[in-house]
């Protein structure tokens, strides 16, 4: 699944060749009757051929006309659900791809998993899993489902689910040790205890998901729904008085035409397309590698006010990074790279990799000659809060400022202006920094930073451009934040928080009536993710914020929401745009059709009959047959979504009653004046 990939077209034959067969599975009455104005369509269809078995039966009735009103009503309910279907079809395309990730997989359950360290296990199907097993995942293992790390550092290659072909590491304890079942280890080894059960993964959720099996309706669904049924009883109403005038003027409208017209007059449109256009905008954010868990979170987030954004491993990478070495008391830059390369070549941890990384790539920095094989290497330990090296004489030694300052036999009071100041400006910026000493004499200090990830400044200046509000929370000192809030662009920092004044600014925002989005990736997040209208959870962060959140961020990239926000935007257009042109084309096919069928009895209407149409028959299978093509040519947008311009309220209501409510005018009036002129040339009508 990746966030590049070329979308399959709606017309290719992977596509309509399963949508065709899953759209006549759909005409169950069981499952329409979850769409009103469709099931009516469908119940209307079966009374029409029913009436034509009738007539054929005794010979009576016109069983021509009746058969192509049957005929064309069934299409109609066979488009809509075909629009349907053909949403659904990208995302079971993509569930197929990711139900291929796990199959046949085996696990090396752990014999004795209160043994740390021990890596002795046997072989059984991963099916067979429970909750709590402890499973040893080695090199070229595929991890057998999601898990939490135990014990045990090790890259990860999350390519199945993610897209993306760049390892990732992962390790016991913090905010990186969930494992999801599918990936593959490609070095070390880990020890993983299973927190779901078989079936229950998040590789079989997103599977479930994609496919549509728990998809809901949302709230404005439903309103909508409730309007259509509305609108549907109303044009009953309707009818049945028409065919009231229609006995009291002795006009002949039969059970078929009063049927057709109540086809042509209910908003089969929107009706034919409403749940396609919610299906389609989910599969627009799985093309974003974004999962959602929740309709009703896609469309919240058409209409977010303020985004949270936790810090580490949102807004920053999450590990601190080497950025500059400052030398003091006159030693000479690569000097100070050098002594700082070498006390950090036993440092395996990333801050210690990232040293290595600046002084050979920045500094030029390179390792003495190798025929000093006499080096003694010490490896850094969150005990000593040191790493260097022993070479001969020469002691290197590089770690905490007060760690390496009781190695050189010196405090502060003694370490000198130069140091303490270069130590000084490093945490005002909101770094960390580290020391660097020789033996007895200080080298100079190493400048650690989080560090933002590209780009991001400038997608919070898009966020801001479309009225979105971002806030940054962090665990860090004032000063911390105050610099990497300025660096990353966003418009507030909240320092210091708590999982509880997380919690407590989101319901303050949302008491003020703004919806409200979080992005996070820990487990102290979680709360926040969960009481946010939008919670989107980074897939590289904990099980609980995944949990917690309404979507998964595949890619873990915060300034996806710009995305997420577009799509929500445009399902919400999309689905206001084709209401709208739906029910004016309603209004329009009112009076295109019914001076038509009138205009004999009562010659008044003949200056309303604007189309002239050739005959009361050809009339109303031209707006039945209108009817139905008018949800074929419109299934495009509805899967493809309204395009969305950053503009006003109002400006988008202008738009959408000139474009759509016209369009919905005039294009009856059209449509049905050719579909006339051509059966009445054909003499089918």
């Amino acid at each position: 699944m990746s966030s590049t990939a070329k979308p399959i077209s709606i017309l290719s034959p992977a596509i309509l060749v399963p949508a065709l067969r899953e759209a006549i599975l759909k005409l169950d009455p069981r499952q329409l009757v979850r769409n009103p104005v469709i099931f009516v369509t469908e119940i209307l269809a079966l009374l029409v051929s029913a009436i034509v078995v009738g007539d054929l039966a005794t010979g009576q009735g016109d069983v021509a006309f009746s058969l192509q009103i049957a005929l064309w009503l069934w299409f109609t309910v066979l488009f809509a659900t075909f629009a349907e279907a053909v949403a659904e079809g990208r995302g079971k395309a993509q569930a197929e791809s990711l139900r291929r990730s796990k199959t046949n997989l085996s696990a090396k359950k752990l014999l004795f998993p209160q043994s740390p360290g021990d890596r002795s296990s046997e072989i059984i199907p991963a099916a067979s899993l429970k909750v709590g097993d402890l499973v040893l995942v080695e090199a070229g293992d595929i991890v057998p489902g999601d898990g939490e790390i135990v014990e045990g550092v090790a890259s990860v290659n999350e390519s199945a689910i993610t897209g993306e072909s760049a390892p990732v590491v992962r390790a016991a304890g913090g905010d990186r040790s969930a494992v999801t079942g599918g990936t593959e280890v490609i070095s070390d080894w880990l020890r993983v205890r299973i927190t779901t059960r078989p079936g229950e993964s998040f590789v079989d959720r997103m599977i479930g998901l994609i496919e549509g099996a728990q998809r809901q309706k949302t709230p404005n669904e439903i309103a909508l729904s409730i309007l259509l049924s509305g609108l549907t009883l109303i044009f009953l109403v309707a009818v049945v008085t028409l065919y009231g005038l229609a006995l009291y003027s002795g006009t002949a409208l039969t059970v078929t035409v009063l049927a057709a017209l109540l086809v042509t007059l209910i908003p089969t449109t929107i009706g034919g397309l409403l749940s396609s256009i919610g299906i389609a905008g989910m599969d627009r954010l799985i093309r974003f590698n974004v999962i959602a868990t929740s309709g009703r979170a896609v469309e919240a987030a058409g209409d977010v006010d303020t985004l949270l954004l936790d810090k580490t491993g949102t807004i920053t990478f999450g590990n601190r990074m080497a950025a500059e070495f400052v030398p003091v008391n006159g030693v000479a830059e690569r000097a100070l790279a050098e002594a700082v390369l070498l006390a950090s070549l036993a440092d395996e941890t990333a801050e210690g990799r990232s040293i290595v990384a600046l002084a050979e790539d920045e500094y030029e920095a390179r390792l003495p000659d190798p025929a000093q094989a006499g080096a003694r290497f010490v490896p850094f330990s969150a005990q000593t809060r040191l790493s260097g090296v022993d070479i001969g004489d020469r002691r290197i030694r590089k770690g905490a400022v007060d760690a390496v300052l009781a190695f050189a036999g010196l405090d502060r009071a003694t370490a000198g202006s130069d140091f303490l100041g270069a130590v000084e400006a490093i945490a005002r910026s909101g770094g960390t920094p580290l020391a660097v000493a020789e033996t007895g004499r200080l080298l100079g200090v190493v400048h650690l930073k989080d560090v933002v990830k590209p780009g991001i400044k400038e997608r919070f200046a898009a966020l801001r451009a479309m009225g979105i509000r971002t806030v940054m929370i962090t665990g860090d000192n004032p000063v911390t934040a105050a610099a990497i809030a300025s660096e990353a662009g966003v418009d507030e920092f909240l320092a210091e928080a708590t999982p509880e004044q997380k919690l407590d600014y989101i319901r303050k925002e949302q008491a003020g009536g703004r919806l409200v989005a979080m992005c996070g990736d820990g487990t102290n997040d979680a709360p926040a993710l969960a009481q946010a209208d939008v919670g989107v959870a980074m897939q590289s962060g904990t099980q609980a914020a995944r949990e917690a959140g309404n979507m998964v961020d595949l890619d873990s990239s915060p300034t996806k929401l710009i995305e997420i926000v577009e799509i929500g935007k445009q399902i919400l257009m999309t689905r206001g745009a084709l209401t709208t042109f739906s029910i004016a084309n309603d209004v329009a096919k009112y009076f295109a059709i019914i001076p038509a069928l009138f205009v004999a009895t009562y010659p008044g209407l003949g200056a309303l009959n604007l189309m002239g149409l050739g005959s009361a028959q050809s009339a109303i299978l031209s707006a039945v047959i209108f009817n139905a093509l008018v949800i074929v040519a419109l299934i495009p947008l509805a899967l493809r979504g309204v395009a969305y311009r950053p503009v006003g309220a109002a400006a988008l209501l202008s738009r959408n009653l000139l474009v759509y409510g016209l369009g919905g005018l005039v294009a009856p009036f059209l449509g049905i004046k050719l579909i006339d002129l051509a059966i009445t040339a054909l003499g089918i009508a």
